[in-house]
């Protein structure tokens, strides 16, 4: 969505303002240590930004799911050492995000100081959104600035309730997201092209829906692609396939034929009789697959063929793996269609968009996640935004513009 539907850091002065800024720190962590800081590191520009222009920073964040109880283990306590070292700078931390603490804290900060309150799921009115706990955050500062694109699809008091008491902007992550978002579905160069993997096509049926309505082709992969393959008489022997879906997989075939959306389905297959890494396998043609055996990637003619139709496209929009891409060998097709993708991007000849939890590992484990134009680490948010829904933070930021 083009930067003028909301503001940004450029529309607002923060200098001496108690700015609250929401980003999401919910991090992995293995016995009390941060295992991947990228959130934290993606956080860090805003914050800095923000600081060096003399305001007061007031870090919110949620971690895990402690339904509304103080979870020793879920504090954000133990992020202020990761998050001092990000920013370069020390960090203040305040025992809660709300009452006499939370205000005490804040007081006592001077501009260019950075304060992170306590977890704000501590409290289980976060969640419900109530008008109460967003009076109780608003007090504590002067702006609002919401940098957390990956919890905006959650009406939460702090991702959408703050944005309509305070004035409100998106920060320097937000406004990537959302503008790499746009150039990929809003008003995308054309032509647009889609890699949907994964599982389930159960999983992925709004997406399919809304996509084949947006873009020019559609790059089927993972277990999903069974279920089309199986729907129109294919037989995928001891494959993943959701047979009940048959109907539902033909109607999206249909649309996409009144839509004008070439559907690019397997050619060729990757089948072993057993899913584990080194499994003995062997690549047959997608009318060739054994009763005994499984489809567990896709192979060489498959990519081959996606590659070519890749040559007339100027955007691809990516979410989910091609095949098992977790498990050698399973995981060739993914990489070898990445890295495609990635020297037709670094070639200056497609802009690139993907995201979602395995999306991302995938092109981690391929090795192109940095020659990709924009990886969206927003999991859920990102696949909402791919079905085409209204996304409550980031509407609440338009309405505050």
């Amino acid at each position: 969505m083009p930067t003028a539907s909301f503001k940004t850091l450029d529309s607002i002065d923060t200098a001496g303002k108690r700015v609250l800024v929401r980003v999401d720190l919910n991090v992995p962590m293995k016995g009390g240590k941060v295992t991947d800081a990228t959130r934290i590191e993606r956080a860090a520009p805003t914050l800095s930004e923000l600081a060096a222009k003399g305001a007061k920073v007031i870090v919110l964040s949620h971690f895990g799911r402690p339904d509304g109880k103080r979870v020793p283990e879920m504090s954000l306590q133990s992020l202020i050492e990761p998050l001092s070292k990000a920013l370069g700078k020390p960090v203040a931390f305040a025992e809660d995000c709300i009452g006499p603490l939370a205000e005490e804290a804040v007081r006592a900060l001077k501009p260019g100081d950075v304060l992170l309150l306590e977890n704000l799921r501590f409290h289980k009115e976060e969640e419900k959104n109530d008008a109460g706990f967003i009076d109780k955050l608003s007090v504590l500062g002067d702006v609002y600035v919401n940098d957390a694109f990956s919890a905006a699809h959650r009406a939460h008091a702090s991702t959408e309730g703050l944005a309509n008491r305070l004035p409100a902007a998106a920060g320097r992550l937000m406004q990537a997201e959302l503008e790499a978002l746009d150039k990929a579905l809003g008003n995308p160069s054309r032509l647009v092209c889609a890699v949907v993997g994964g599982a389930k096509v159960s999983t992925k049926l709004d997406l399919l829906g809304n996509l084949v309505g947006k873009v020019d082709k559609l790059i089927i992969g993972g277990g999903m692609a069974n279920t089309f393959l199986a729907a129109q008489g294919i037989k995928v022997g001891k494959s993943l396939c959701e047979k009940d879906l048959a109907p539902t997989a033909l109607q999206i075939l249909d649309k996409a034929k009144t839509a004008n959306c070439k559907v690019l389905l397997p050619v060729d297959a990757v089948v072993a009789a057993e899913f584990k890494a080194g499994a003995p396998h062997q690549v047959v043609d997608i009318q060739a697959c054994p009763d005994d055996q499984m489809i567990l990637d896709v192979g060489p003619k498959s990519v081959a063929l996606y590659v070519e139709e890749l040559n007339d496209c100027a955007t691809l929009v990516w979410n989910g793996p091609l095949g098992a891409f977790e498990i050698k060998p399973f995981d060739s097709g993914t990489v070898a269609l990445a890295e495609a993708v990635a020297r037709r991007t670094t070639d200056g000849k497609l802009l690139s968009v993907a995201g979602g939890g395995d999306t991302v590992a995938a092109l981690a484990a391929a090795g192109v996640e940095e020659k990709f134009s924009y990886v969206s680490t927003a999991g859920g948010a990102f696949l909402e935004w791919m079905e085409g829904k209204s996304l409550p933070g980031v509407a609440a930021l338009i309405r505050a513009a």
